[in-house]
């Protein structure tokens, strides 16, 4: 069993940045491929990126390609976002997820094992 615990969301002006963390229970997280989705008021939950178990590979969705970074350090069983030119269609709840498969492209919701609360994120313009 593995706890996923969010933080770092919060309000940022157009323009800025936040880094997410996820911090992981469990000593098998470095074995999972770890994976952020977000979900804005009246939409559908969408995957943004994963990363696989080692951090040597990553998907990116479209809409957030060249801003948001994601990695991982499996000594502290933690995955970070790094999130840069927020706009404010990035704002939503971003939700940490983990899976046991290794693809890094899977990216449907029903796919994932493990989901932590959320953290908000808002972006003003």
């Amino acid at each position: 069993q593995v706890q996923l615990v969010e933080s770092g969301g919060g309000l940022v002006q157009a323009g800025g940045s936040l880094r997410l963390s996820c911090a992981a229970s469990g000593r098998t997280f470095s074995s999972y491929t770890m994976g952020w989705f977000r979900q804005a008021p009246g939409k559908e939950c969408e995957f943004v990126v994963a990363i696989n178990w080692s951090g040597a590979n990553t998907y990116y969705a479209d809409s957030v390609k060249g801003r948001f970074t994601i990695s991982r350090d499996n000594a502290k069983n933690t995955v970070y976002l790094q999130m840069n030119s927020l706009k404010p269609e990035d704002t939503a709840v971003y939700y940490c997820s983990g899976r046991r498969g290794g693809s890094v492209y899977v990216t449907e919701r029903a796919d994932y094992d493990y989901w932590g609360q959320g953290t908000q994120v808002t972006v003003s313009s």
